[in-house]
């Protein structure tokens, strides 16, 4: 069967390439992926494919059920695009103004559709179920997993695969690893509270500016001295706001950033170590401060059997010429979610493009990847699905007739 699908999707290729390209150029933002999602509907409509709408915000789970009983396996792809300019020069660039597919999610989403289109030809041959989770919203906190999950995408489910295309990685190569993969991802604001005056005269102010320069340095010194080193954690300031005219001292100041880690230990440590710097800093500055402290996605964490299994699965599809282990990665992925839930695997698939030695990274204005890449990714996703179910189905038929 897994030759029978992978010659399907070979043969639906340039299908897949036209849906990625229309949906590069009609992109949405998170939480407003409207007309994707109708796209998406309108797909599964014409298959014949049942499907629910709506799930935990505009998310689409698609239910494929074989003619043979068996267990149940989930695909994830999400759809939702960035607050980006599209800046590439190519026929398929966005048409929407300041939003574009800056992650390769349409890919993602062409991959999922094009696979349920072909196992949708093999239905006859499949033992057990295979649901197809569109997931809206997975570039912005609290994301689309959360709400899909509570409003039952997983129900019934054994065992989840998810992949992302990578554009750093060659093309023929799928990394894996087992245990964290992907940070948890959190952000923090701190107003840094002073008394503003005439530039003239700083020793009758609290320059805030100051202040909150001193503490940017200060909460540096958080990882490199508070963190065990065998442990992994960041803390990046990206957003340093006091806006004042040239010759006024600032009375506030404020800082926004982001903390990734692995360890649920160190993401709670690192909550308070931050407001402890916080308090020194200002405390000696004789400033006073508000500070806020939002959880994001957490980390992802991969099961061992499955990402052994998809291990096994991916050294066996046609076009990947490698299989790696990855270093793990800082960037967040509420995948994490899924995987807290049900057991299952989250890798990537390289899709460097061709004739690139250095591609431009995830989220970049002129962001493009190896339109091949979605062919591996399908064949990966499809086998490692089909695999599952023909290995699981014996255990879990024994396990319903006890």
């Amino acid at each position: 069967m897994i030759a029978q699908l992978h010659t399907l999707l070979e043969e639906k290729f340039q299908e897949m390439i036209d849906i990625r390209r229309y949906l590069h150029q009609y992109p949405e933002p998170s939480f407003k992926e409207f007309q994707t999602a109708a796209y998406i509907r309108s797909f599964y409509d014409k298959l014949g494919i049942p499907y629910r709408a709506n799930v935990g915000g505009n998310g689409i789970v698609a239910s494929l059920k074989g003619d043979k009983p068996g267990p149940t396996v989930a695909l994830r792809a999400d759809f939702d695009a960035l607050a980006i300019q599209d800046e590439k020069d190519v026929p398929y660039k966005s048409t929407v103004p300041g939003v574009m597919h800056a992650c390769g999610h349409d890919g993602h989403t062409s991959t999922l559709l094009t696979l349920a289109k072909s196992l949708f030809e093999l239905k006859h041959q499949l033992a057990g179920t295979i649901i197809f989770i569109h997931q809206h919203a997975e570039e912005y906190a609290p994301g689309g997993a959360k709400s899909m999950i509570e409003d039952g995408c997983l129900d019934g489910v054994d065992a989840i695969f998810g992949t992302h295309l990578w554009s750093l990685t060659p093309t023929g190569v799928i990394q894996y690893r087992v245990g964290p993969v992907m940070a948890a991802a959190d952000r923090f604001e701190i107003t840094v509270k002073g008394a503003g005056g005439h530039g003239a005269q700083p020793h009758k102010t609290k320059d805030a500016i100051v202040i909150a320069s001193q503490l940017v340095v200060n909460l540096q010194q958080i990882v490199s001295r508070r963190v065990n080193p065998i442990d992994s954690a960041v803390v990046t300031v990206g957003s340093f706001v006091a806006e004042n005219a040239f010759n006024v001292i600032a009375d506030s100041a404020k800082l926004v950033g982001t903390v990734r880690t692995f360890s649920e230990d160190v993401r709670n440590d690192m909550e308070k170590e931050i407001e402890r710097v916080i308090q020194g800093t200002c405390l000696a500055a004789d400033a006073s401060y508000e500070y806020s402290f939002t959880r994001g996605y957490p980390a992802v964490v991969n099961h061992k059997e499955e990402t052994d299994f998809l291990v096994t699965i991916a050294s066996k599809i046609d076009g990947v010429d490698k299989v790696e282990e990855t270093e793990p990665h800082m960037g967040g992925e509420d995948f994490a979610y899924y995987l807290q839930h049900v057991k299952g695997t989250f890798f990537f698939t390289g899709a460097q493009p061709e004739g690139v030695d250095t591609p431009y990274p995830h989220h970049h204005p002129k962001f493009d990847f190896n339109e091949k890449a979605m062919l591996i990714a399908a064949k990966t996703l499809g086998a490692a699905a089909v695999e599952y179910l023909h290995a699981h189905q014996q255990s879990k038929s024994t396990i319903q007739s006890k």
